[in-house]
């Protein structure tokens, strides 16, 4: 569960200003609906920030208000002391790095929202995000988050990493497996209505608009719905 629903649920303008009471809400949500599923939350903004003792505090909410199996750090390259602290608590760490929003100008890549085979890491920053996968793990990180991979420094990070490497934005076949969002992989979101050709596997926001768009001129037209209502 990503810090992403504070955008697509709560309605905030950036993922930056959800809070730990409402990444808790959705998930205990999550926690109630699966049965077999591995429950990952992300430590919203704030806590890792401000030192590893708000972290582990912020995790050990997330484990025992809300049934989380691990956290997910992001940028946790910038601070692998909370990675650490938040395993010495017993806690597994879901390691983020590569490039994201707080590390794209430092390694002079441009970041968007929607990643393009531009904005992947370049070839020549593969031996760095090597060690650094090694720096994660050596900290205490059971999975590895490599955003905006690309087949390159992917490859090679796959190939040195002992545990496993996902990938979200900008991920591919060259890593261990790789996650997407539910709605995002239909098309749910308005954006969709835009899109030539669809960024997803159907275009529900589409048929969305279609079926509404049929419901609002059968009742002004007065015509029966289906189910004879």
């Amino acid at each position: 569960m990503g810090d992403t629903v504070g955008v697509n649920l709560w309605g905030h303008a950036s993922p930056l200003e959800i809070t730990v009471d409402e990444m808790l809400v959705v998930a205990r949500a999550v926690r109630r609906g699966v049965s077999r599923a591995l429950v990952s939350a992300d430590l919203p903004f704030g806590p890792v920030q401000e030192g590893p003792a708000e972290a582990v505090r912020a995790a050990i909410r997330f484990v025992k208000e809300a049934g989380a199996d691990l956290v997910k750090v992001d940028g946790a390259a910038d601070h692998l002391d909370a990675v650490e602290a938040i395993t010495r608590a017993g806690i597994p760490v879901f390691a983020q790095f590569g490039i994201t929003p707080q590390t794209a100008l430092r390694h002079g890549v441009e970041y968007s929202s929607t990643p393009s085979a531009a904005d992947r890491v370049p070839p020549e920053l593969t031996g760095e995000m090597v060690a650094t996968a090694r720096r994660l793990e050596e900290a205490g990180a059971v999975l590895l988050n490599f955003t905006n991979s690309g087949p390159v420094a992917g490859a090679a990070v796959a190939e040195a990493a002992t545990v496993p490497v996902l990938g979200g934005f900008g991920g591919g076949p060259w890593l261990d497996g790789r996650m997407r969002m539910a709605h995002a992989a239909i098309g749910y979101a308005a954006s969709g209505l835009d899109e030539d050709p669809p960024a997803a596997y159907v275009n529900v926001a589409r048929t969305t608009l279609d079926v509404l768009t049929r419901y609002v001129d059968d009742v002004r037209g007065a015509r029966p719905l289906p189910g004879g209502r």
